[in-house]
């Protein structure tokens, strides 16, 4: 369980083992508040995709920023204290930032969205597939690797943005050079790899009889990764397009 969105919650989860059949975390009933989840998220992007659509980037804008900032604090709160009133704000709030960047994006690069949702679902499936056959493992060993790997780019970015406010940036990353192209496709391999863990940890919360609230920090988790990975894909190919 060494996602970073699980890791917090780890302790918690060993000392809240049940055995009360009727309310414990299943497979099903993730996947179903994922679902839900997703369409809250699917709505806030709509509804901010419409206002850049009809001339209102200034609000449109505001609502981004909100979005970006909203949705961060708001995962940390969730990822510290275990909350799960507040998967759908964290939903709706990513939602808002989605939907902005992708009517950035597309009014740029005109069907890059769609390909990029192409490519989200497609490495979803792709890491279920190589996950039921077993083909990945998710033992500790390769917990460990994610999980480091993944605060490394946390790390990378974090410093990305606190040197834009200094007119600084990290080289590479941000550019449509060969390098810069060639460090999206390890992200977007790392963010998939994510996707194992989350997997996982849904699986063993159902066979370790998890309360039934962890469902919704099974969704959580997936969902985290899955907005990531989208965002990465987007970035990847508006480098490509950007080279057309």
């Amino acid at each position: 369980m060494t996602n970073p969105v699980f890791k917090f919650g780890e302790q918690q989860a060993e000392r809240e083992i049940v055995v009360d059949a009727r309310n414990v975390m299943t497979v099903n009933g993730t996947l179903q508040i994922t679902a839900a989840m997703g369409l809250i998220l699917v709505a806030a992007a709509a509804f901010t995709w419409s206002k850049f659509s009809l001339g209102y980037t200034d609000f449109g804008s505001m609502l981004m920023g909100i979005g970006l900032l909203g949705g961060f604090i708001v995962a940390l709160i969730i990822c510290f204290t275990m909350t799960k009133y507040l998967v759908p704000v964290y939903a709706g709030l990513e939602g808002l930032f989605i939907g902005g960047i992708s009517a950035i994006c597309e009014a740029s690069y005109p069907g890059i969205v769609v390909q990029a949702v192409v490519g989200t679902f497609a490495a979803l499936f792709s890491m279920l597939f190589l996950y039921r056959v077993r083909l990945i493992q998710c033992t500790d060993k390769f917990r460990s690797v994610i999980f480091i790997s993944t605060l490394s780019i946390f790390g990378i970015y974090l410093i990305d943005f606190i040197g834009r406010f200094f007119g600084h940036s990290v080289p590479v990353i941000n550019t449509a050079s060969n390098l810069g192209i060639l460090s999206s496709v390890v992200v977007i391999i790392i963010v998939a790899l994510n996707l194992i863990i989350d997997f996982d940890f849904i699986e063993q919360g159902e066979k370790r009889m998890l309360p039934k609230d962890y469902e919704w920090f099974g969704a959580f988790g997936l969902m985290v990764t899955i907005v990531w990975l989208y965002i990465e894909i987007l970035k990847l190919l508006s480098k490509l397009a950007s080279r057309r």
